[in-house]
């Protein structure tokens, strides 16, 4: 049988980078053997849940390049995906165990239960549910009209023993699990019943998930089989961590996927990293082609240790990916984020400008984000300059003379071209004795207002001798 998998997130937040892996995980399983991949919303806590956290994960999905078979927005034979849409199915089922005897309903009051809670801890006693109401006779319980919750009814003794695909064979006495809500006294479902009411109701074959929440697993295999569903495999992925061991935090930076690729990560890039934050396709590759990824991967094959994940060496790799765009590729990414940064598009010259400089800029870019700023001053009247650029490059004596002679030797200069260009700023350095950085470091702050800009003698041809020329006369009477 060919696999169903499902991610399933809730819109209380933006897509977290572990479940863009945990997607990607379970997207590169389904396309491996054929299966199915089923997107759906988890969106049953009502007052924390938003359309803006929910359209920012299927964003991210999309962006990733992780197309769904079956789910939101898609549709399918098991529609609705959205779990706010299914609370009759949750209370059906609830009801359903009721009636089996498989559940039990439950008057204790969060009053009462948090007085218990703090009677066990000061004696010692673990502080889990007791059962008290599991006593009362089902006939009984049913005539009563006091609020109560419904509580599964966890098999005792027992056991229950699953095969991790990850983590290897996992055994749960069931005295250490309570008899956990099902549903609340308002008739809302829990966490645990939702979820493993849909992935009996949706044929799910493997559920790949975070490690986080493998202390739920007995309790959803036991209400799969208290629906007679068939059994389920399960895979527990390790959580990510920072690079100092920590579990990732806001304190590492970033979390949320949007900031990445706000920042100028491609989804090539971080497909790439997030696929090897735990696994590796078994050549000791890091460029590793989707493809290769969707033949390779093994759910077996991924470690059960923490991955880490490091800013620093996602970035490294999305410089890599930028390097192997095509020209024309690398120039389509960047011209709206220019257009962006001016506040207004480029005409057809400017444009032909762009893609002139625009290869230089490829070569060094870690990050799309980096082009812009890197690029304003080619297509502005007047540049503002960066005040530690200026404080650091034109405050050093002998500034003014570079300037000076610069702006003679240019002024007349017969073909304004890269190699003119330099060939005369060349031979100032050396009848003045001047190194490169002392010499033509001026030059580009005069220019671009930064002394980060693309290499400095195309730059010059690029932006044209006229406003060249002015910038330097400007700096010169400035100075």
């Amino acid at each position: 049988m060919k696999p169903r998998v499902r991610i399933a997130p809730s819109p209380t937040g933006f897509l977290h980078v572990g479940v863009g892996r945990t997607a990607l995980y379970n997207w590169l399983f389904a396309r491996r053997h054929g299966g199915t991949f089923i997107v759906r919303s988890d969106d049953t806590d009502l007052e924390r849940s938003s359309d803006e956290y929910a359209e920012d994960i299927l964003e991210g999905l999309r962006w990733l390049g992780l197309d769904w078979d079956e789910g939101v927005e898609v549709g399918g034979p098991h529609e609705p995906y959205r779990q706010s849409l299914r609370l009759d199915r949750y209370r059906e089922v609830a009801e359903g165990f009721l009636g089996e005897g498989k559940a039990y309903r439950c008057f204790c009051t969060p009053a009462e239960l948090e007085k218990r809670r703090e009677a066990a801890m000061a004696e010692g006693r673990p502080p889990g549910y007791d059962g008290r109401c599991r006593a009362i006779p089902a006939e009984e319980a049913a005539a009563r009209t006091d609020p109560f919750s419904t509580r599964f009814a966890v098999p005792r003794p027992g056991e229950t023993v699953f095969a991790d695909l990850v983590r290897g064979e996992v055994r749960i006495d069931h005295g250490n699990i309570d008899d956990f809500v099902i549903l609340r006294s308002d008739g809302s479902p829990t966490y645990q019943l939702a979820s493993s009411v849909d992935d009996v109701d949706f044929e799910i074959t493997h559920v790949v998930r975070g490690e986080d929440l493998l202390s739920s697993t007995p309790k959803h295999i036991l209400i799969g089989e208290a629906m007679g569903g068939p059994p389920i495999a399960y895979a527990h992925l390790s959580l990510l961590f920072g690079p100092d061991g920590k579990k990732l935090s806001k304190r590492h930076g970033d979390t949320a996927l949007r900031a990445y690729r706000e920042r100028g990560i491609l989804p090539e890039a971080m497909v790439n990293y997030l696929a090897l934050l735990g696994w590796s396709p078994g050549e000791d590759e890091t460029i590793v082609p989707r493809q290769v990824m969707q033949d390779r991967f093994d759910l077996g094959a991924v470690s059960r240790n923490p991955a880490i994940f490091d800013a620093a060496k996602l970035e490294w790799m999305n410089g890599v990916y930028i390097r192997n765009l095509e020209a024309a590729d690398f120039l389509e990414r960047t011209l709206p984020l220019v257009e962006e940064d001016l506040g207004r598009e480029l005409d057809g010259a400017e444009v032909a400008r762009l893609a002139g400089v625009a290869p230089l800029i490829q070569e060094r870019a870690r990050l799309l984000t980096e082009v812009p700023e890197q690029v304003r001053f080619l297509f502005v009247d007047e540049v503002p300059y960066d005040e530690a650029s200026w404080n650091k490059v034109m405050k050093t004596e002998g500034v003014g003379e570079v300037i000076a002679s610069a702006l003679d030797r240019l002024t007349v200069l017969p073909e304004w071209t890269t190699a003119a260009i330099e060939e005369t700023l060349r031979a100032m350095l050396e009848e003045k004795e001047l190194s490169a950085r002392k010499g033509l470091q001026p030059i580009r702050v005069a220019v671009s207002g930064s002394s980060v800009s693309p290499p400095l003698f195309e730059s010059l041809e690029s932006l044209g001798r006229t406003r060249t020329l002015a910038r330097l006369a400007g700096v010169a009477a400035r100075l």
